[in-house]
C-alpha cells in the first residue's frame, strides 16, 4: 500500500478520534474496542517501510520507542477520561483539561523520537507511525472499557447486565 494510503489513513483517524474525544461518547459493553486499533496494526504490518534497511538496529529501537509512547499515551488518555453513568446504567465518557495535556506531551515526544531518526539518517515509513497510533488507541480503549466496566460493577449491578445500547438517543447535557 502506498504511503499516501498511510497517510490518508492517520488523517482520518486523528481527525476522527480528535472529534469524538471532547463530545460525550457512550461506551458499549461490548468486547469489540480492539478491532480499530487491530485493523490500523493490519495495514501498517502489511505495509513495508517501518524499519529502515539500512539502519535496522536504530530504526527498530525508534519503532519500539514510538511503540511505548503510543502505550503509555493511549493510557494515559484512557485514565485521564471522564466517565459517568446514566440512570439506566449506560457509561458516557468526554476528554478533560487532563486529556489535552497527555496528547500534548505524547505528540511531543513522538515528534522528537522522529526528529532523532531524521538526524541518523533514519528513514521509517508511514506504517511506524500508524503502528504508534494503533498501539494509542489499544491501551486508550482498553482502559475505557476496564474503567467503564468497574463503573457499572458499582452503579449498575454486576458488569455485563448494562444495555448495550443507552436508553436515550442522545447525551443529554451531562457535564
Amino acid at each position: 500500500m502506498s504511503a499516501l494510503f498511510h497517510v490518508l489513513v492517520i488523517a482520518a483517524v486523528v481527525a476522527l478520534v480528535v472529534v469524538r474525544q471532547f463530545t460525550a461518547q457512550w461506551i458499549g459493553d461490548d468486547k469489540r474496542w480492539w478491532v480499530l486499533p487491530g485493523i490500523l496494526l493490519i495495514i501498517s504490518v502489511r505495509n513495508d517501510g517501518a524499519l529502515d534497511p539500512h539502519h535496522e538496529a536504530l530504526s527498530a529501537l525508534i519503532l519500539g520507542a514510538g511503540l511505548v509512547v503510543g502505550l503509555v499515551t493511549g493510557a494515559g488518555w484512557g485514565w485521564t477520561a471522564r466517565l459517568w453513568p446514566d440512570p439506566d446504567g449506560s457509561v458516557w465518557t468526554r476528554g478533560t483539561k487532563g486529556t489535552v495535556l497527555v496528547w500534548a506531551g505524547g505528540l511531543t515526544i513522538r515528534a522528537a523520537l522522529a526528529g532523532t531518526g531524521v538526524l541518523l539518517g533514519i528513514h521509517q515509513g508511514a506504517a511506524a507511525l500508524t503502528m504508534s497510533l494503533a498501539a494509542m488507541l489499544l491501551a486508550r480503549s482498553g482502559v475505557l472499557s476496564l474503567r467503564a466496566r468497574s463503573l457499572r460493577a458499582r452503579h449498575g449491578g454486576p458488569a455485563g447486565t448494562m444495555p448495550l445500547r443507552p436508553a436515550h438517543a442522545a447525551w443529554k447535557g451531562h457535564a
